[in-house]
């Protein structure tokens, strides 16, 4: 997926980065420890972009982004985003994903089930794990078995997961498990 921009922006959890093109987002990355971290790895995955002032569009993602990460429940499922390059498989995961609403969590074996494959479980967990577009396409949303958090490879891992869902009312601290999945569409 190639970027013609990034920015880094502050948010409740950190800095967050985001890379555009002419058609829409095609990178999301979660805090790194420092501003400076975030933009390095928006850097080096992008490397032909330019850090530049976000465009009207883009700017609207991202106060939606943030609206989310204070606790809002906003739907970004109609944000556009770009998958060049993604295997079919990985994006049928992601679609499937990004039908969760805020606060709602799905196991990795029920989205195996809803895409007619029931027994790839593991193989959602890996295109999960590759998501390029983290929080637009809530991979944080999905869970293990009986609730588990599983990893989680955003900087941070389980802990971010779990507070990106904490803020989004999917989990209290001490609760049990968190699933909630939304109506098959």
């Amino acid at each position: 997926m190639t970027a013609q921009a990034f920015a880094v922006f502050d948010s409740p959890i950190g800095p967050c980065g985001i890379a555009w093109n002419g058609r829409g987002i095609v990178g999301f990355h979660l805090p790194g420890a420092t501003e400076a971290r975030t933009r390095a790895r928006l850097s080096q995955r992008f490397a032909d972009a330019a850090e530049a002032p976000p465009p009207p569009g883009v700017q609207r993602v991202i106060d939606r982004v943030l609206a989310l990460l204070a606790g809002e429940a906003v739907d970004l499922s109609d944000v556009p985003i770009v998958l060049d390059g993604v295997p079919d498989f990985h994006r049928r995961v992601y679609d499937v994903a990004r039908a969760i609403p805020p606060g709602r969590t799905m196991t990795y074996g029920e989205i195996a089930r809803r895409l007619g494959a029931p027994h790839d479980s593991r193989e959602v967990g890996q295109a999960l794990g590759r998501n390029p577009i983290a929080v637009i396409v809530p991979c944080h949303r999905v869970l293990g078995a009986d609730g588990r958090m599983g990893g989680f490879s955003a900087p941070g891992g389980v802990a971010t997961k779990r507070r990106i869902l904490e803020i989004e009312g999917a989990a209290a601290l001490g609760a049990g498990p968190l699933f909630a999945a939304p109506p098959a569409r």
